[in-house]
C-alpha cells in the first residue's frame, strides 16, 4: 500500500470559485519512505486575492505571483492530479482534506472537465480521534508541535511533505500505520465522486455528536423550564419591593442551572425586581464569573456585574 499526501495552495477562494495555483504532493510506501515529491504550479487563470479563514486579507505564498503565468492551467494539470488521487492501490490523505476536495471539485467544474472519483482521509482527523476530541479542529502546525515534527510552512509540497511527517509521528504514537488508525477508529473515508463530496466519519464523531445532540435537548429543556416559570411568576412581583426599579440577567448557564436560577428569580421577584433575556437591558448582571458574550453586551449597556455567590449572599438580607 503506498500513501498520496497532498496540499494545495490557491490564487483566491469564495463560496463557489477556488482558483488553484499549486498542487503539492508526496507519495510513500507503507513505512512512510518518500517515492516521489512535487510542486505542481498553475496558472490560475485570474487575479490573486489572499485571506485568511476569517476572510482577513494576509496571506502571503511562497512564491512570485509573476512566474505563475509561465505554467499552464489547471486542465492541464488535471490528467496528472487525477492519475494520482484515482490509483487503486493508494491510501489518499491530506490535512483538514474537505478544504482542498472542495477546490479540485470547483476546479473541475469551471474547466467543465470530468469529477474526481476518490477516496480520502484526513491526518487533522486521525488526530481528533486519537485525542478523542472532536470539539476543537487543530492545525497543521499545533500537531506537528505537540508530535515532535519540524514543521516551517512553505509551498505546497512542503505542506504536503508536513502532514506526512505529522501522520508518521501519530503513527508511530499510536504503535501502528495509517491502515492501523483507521480500523482502531472505525474511520470511514471522504468521498469526492460525480462532483458530489462526502466527509470523512468515525464511530468516535458519531458518539460525540449523540452526545452534543442530547445536551443541546437536555439544556433546550431547562431553558424552556425557566423562561415558563418568570413568564408565569414575573406578572405576580411585589411592587416597591427592595429590588423595584432593578433589571437582572443571568449567564446562559446559570439560567440552565434551574435548581439555583429559579430560586434566586423567584426572589428577585419577591422583592420587587424584574428580569430579561436581553443583556443589554438590564442593569444587573449575575454569573458565577466575569467573562463571555453575554457579560460583555451587558458592561457595554451600562449594568453592574454582581458575581453569583456575592448576590445569593446578597439576598439574604432583602
Amino acid at each position: 500500500m503506498k500513501y498520496v499526501f497532498f496540499d494545495i495552495e490557491c490564487a483566491c477562494v469564495y463560496k463557489s470559485v477556488a482558483k488553484i495555483c499549486a498542487f503539492g504532493y508526496v507519495v510513500t510506501d507503507g513505512e512512510f519512505r518518500v517515492l516521489e515529491r512535487e510542486d505542481i504550479l498553475i496558472d490560475p487563470k485570474g487575479k490573486f486575492h489572499l485571506t485568511d479563514r476569517k476572510g482577513r486579507e494576509g496571506i502571503v505564498l511562497p512564491y512570485a505571483y509573476e512566474d505563475f503565468k509561465k505554467y499552464p492551467p489547471f486542465k492541464a494539470a488535471y490528467p496528472k492530479i487525477k492519475s494520482l488521487l484515482e490509483q487503486k492501490d493508494a491510501l489518499v490523505i491530506g490535512h483538514a482534506t474537505l478544504n482542498d476536495v472542495k477546490y479540485l471539485c470547483l476546479e473541475t467544474k469551471r474547466f467543465k472537465l470530468p469529477s474526481f472519483d476518490f477516496e480520502f482521509y484526513d491526518t487533522q482527523f486521525f488526530y481528533m480521534n486519537a485525542q478523542k476530541s472532536f470539539f476543537r479542529q487543530c492545525g497543521l502546525e499545533t500537531m506537528a508541535k505537540d508530535l515532535g515534527v519540524e514543521f516551517t510552512p512553505h509551498r505546497a509540497v512542503d505542506d504536503a511533505y508536513a502532514t506526512m511527517r505529522v501522520c508518521e509521528a501519530l503513527c508511530k504514537r499510536e504503535g501502528t500505520n495509517a491502515e492501523g488508525l483507521i480500523d482502531r477508529y472505525g474511520i470511514r473515508a471522504g468521498k469526492l465522486s460525480g462532483y458530489q463530496i462526502r466527509n470523512v466519519d468515525s464511530d468516535g464523531l458519531k458518539h460525540y455528536s449523540a452526545e452534543r445532540e442530547e445536551q443541546k435537548e437536555r439544556q433546550a429543556r431547562l431553558h424552556r423550564e425557566f423562561y415558563r416559570f418568570v413568564n408565569r411568576q414575573m406578572n405576580r412581583r411585589s411592587i416597591g419591593g427592595e429590588l423595584e426599579g432593578h433589571v437582572f440577567c443571568f449567564s446562559k448557564d446559570l439560567e440552565e442551572e434551574t435548581a439555583i436560577s429559579l430560586k434566586l428569580a423567584g426572589a428577585i421577584f419577591a422583592a420587587g425586581g424584574k428580569y430579561t433575556s436581553h443583556p443589554a437591558d438590564c442593569n444587573v448582571f449575575i454569573a458565577r464569573e466575569a467573562g463571555g458574550v453575554r457579560y460583555q453586551c451587558a458592561i457595554d449597556s451600562g449594568a453592574a456585574f454582581i458575581p453569583l455567590e456575592k448576590f445569593k449572599s446578597a439576598l439574604k438580607g432583602v
